[in-house]
């Protein structure tokens, strides 16, 4: 666990991944995923994950709640729930923390003129809200954060008078949001100076914590968040990957690295573990099913490339040419597993350990299965191929409505492409069926469609290898949205057949959309039969 400590020079790492981040379309989260993501979020070092809106639904209270017990340890992260400025909200938010050894109330009300116009509330009764919001959160904890939405197209005068309403009941933490990403780095800078400076009882030294929470539409997340840093913001709200609605919100690892990177000029440090942002990286990309693009800054697959070879050569002369951090720096590493087909369980957890995973059980014994099938067929297991099958394992879970058992293809230049797959569903019935499709992955998905009945539309399919080489693992991510509604689901599969990985993907995706629609029992009716597509 990492150790947390503070001065004035250390800024708070509030992540809302599980928030924020899972309204990104497509990234519903079972809450056994989310706590598998807050566990990881607390070894990267995070002060305050923001587990979810708990009076969303009562699942999203179920998860909050376990994060609470489960990772918010007196030495953990801080666990929020976000609050609207109601009694509703924030009583069931305290009911989502409160089991927490650091519960945080993150409460907030739109004040802007068209936030305001939406709830038909003129500023006086916003203040109203926010004094009895926040007068009713600090009555049930502590710590509570209040954030006016929108701040980003309030007028400064009265974001100072609602800053200073919730600081005067209790608030101890300012939450200044630029919710659209309206604002450019240099007007934002002087907004929350002035804020800090000007706003009663909340000026430097009070002990009232400043932060802000900025949304990408202009691409200016990060360069909004940094310029908040240089006038006294000492919290800042990130996603991993920099995942949220719209566009997204500022991503955690390129705020982390400007600040360890340019030391000298920030002056400035965090709680965070830089080696475990690649692994946080991989394990939100792969259960949200959102791949991350080439150029990302830090994560992203280019981020430590060089082609150009001028840029080769100063790198294998001296590193810091055209790096400026290293790829150890943020966990990324080219290290070789040392175990081979030959290898024992013991050698392979104690090497995942190694990793960050604490694999145990019938969970071991899967990933051990899949490490021995793979060393058969590669002439050496890497790192980020073991992260890969972990990720696979951990996206496709017994408690799953369907599971992939078996599929073969027949495919080529003669003929038509034909799938045969057979699968559970959640009785542990079997079921085999066969169709035929324009190509192989097309045929496999037609497939699985007569297997689980729930039409959809494939929105995003995208491949990639874990490693280089021609037995590389594959890597498939797809995002799917059912008929006649505006929500999607992902879905994230590996294996060294990169169909295998795109059917894997695709029932991953299903069995989410099956879940959070309550679709119940989408097998077909009858005994289990193998079943044949004609061409039309």
């Amino acid at each position: 666990m990492v150790k947390r400590t503070y001065d004035d020079n250390t800024v708070i790492i509030f992540d809302t991944t599980l928030r924020d981040g899972e309204q990104s379309p497509g990234a519903t989260l079972s809450s056994a995923e989310k706590l598998e993501i807050a566990r990881q979020l607390a070894r990267l070092g995070v002060d305050v994950i923001e587990a979810g809106f708990p009076a969303a639904s009562p699942d999203d209270l179920r998860a909050v709640q376990r994060i609470a017990r489960e990772i918010g340890t007196i030495d953990g992260p801080a666990i929020a729930g976000l609050a609207r400025s109601v009694e509703s909200d924030i009583l069931r938010a305290w009911d989502g923390v409160k089991a927490a050894a650091k519960p945080r109330i993150h409460t907030f009300l739109g004040t802007s003129p068209s936030h305001l116009a939406m709830l038909r509330i003129d500023k006086e009764q916003g203040l109203d809200l926010i004094r009895s919001g926040v007068t009713l959160a600090k009555s049930l904890c502590a710590d509570v954060e209040f954030s006016p939405m929108d701040a980003g197209r309030t007028d400064t005068e009265y974001l100072v008078q609602a800053c200073a309403v919730a600081v005067e009941c209790g608030a101890t933490t300012l939450n200044i949001p630029d919710t659209v990403g309206y604002v450019m780095p240099s007007e934002w800078a002087d907004t929350l100076e002035m804020l800090i400076n000007e706003t009663p009882g909340a000026g430097p030294g009070s002990g009232v914590i400043w932060s802000v929470h900025c949304h990408n539409d202009l691409g200016l997340a990060t360069a909004n968040t940094l310029a908040g840093l240089t006038r006294g913001v000492r919290q800042v709200e990130v996603t991993i990957n920099g995942i949220g609605e719209r566009a997204g919100n500022t991503s955690l690892e390129e705020v982390v690295m400007a600040i360890h990177t340019r030391k000298s000029f920030y002056d400035l440090r965090t709680n965070i573990d830089s080696t475990q942002i690649m692994k946080t990286s991989r394990l939100v990309r792969n259960y949200m099913g959102m791949p991350v693009q080439p150029n990302k800054a830090i994560v992203g697959a280019n981020a430590f490339a060089h082609e150009s070879g001028i840029h080769q050569d100063g790198v294998l002369k001296n590193a810091e040419t055209f790096e400026i951090m290293t790829p150890e720096d943020v966990g990324l590493t080219q290290s070789k597993l040392v175990l081979g087909k030959h290898s024992g369980r013991h050698a392979l957890r104690v090497r995942l350990r190694e990793l960050g995973y604490e694999v145990e059980g019938d969970e071991l014994m899967d990933v051990f299965r899949r490490f021995k099938e793979l060393a058969d067929l590669k002439k050496s297991v890497t790192d980020a191929d073991l992260e890969a099958l972990v990720a696979d394992e951990a996206a496709h879970k017994p408690e799953d409505h369907f599971r992939l058992v078996d599929i073969q293809v027949v495919c080529g230049t003669m003929g038509l492409p034909t799938a045969t797959v057979k699968m559970l569903d959640q009785d542990g019935e079997e079921i085999i069926v066969s169709a035929v499709g324009t190509g192989p992955v097309d045929a496999s998905y037609r497939a699985v469609d007569l297997v689980i009945e729930a039409p959809n539309e494939l929105l995003e399919f995208n491949v990639h290898s874990v490693t280089e080489g021609i037995d590389a693992l594959g890597e498939v991510t797809v995002r799917i949205s059912p008929i006649d509604s505006p929500r999607t689901f992902g879905g994230y599969g590996a294996d060294s057949d990169i169909v295998v990985s795109s059917v894997k993907a695709y029932v991953a995706a299903l069995n989410r959309m099956i879940s959070s629609l309550g679709l119940g029992d989408m097998a077909p009716e009858g005994e289990a039969a193998t079943v044949g597509l004609s061409a039309s």
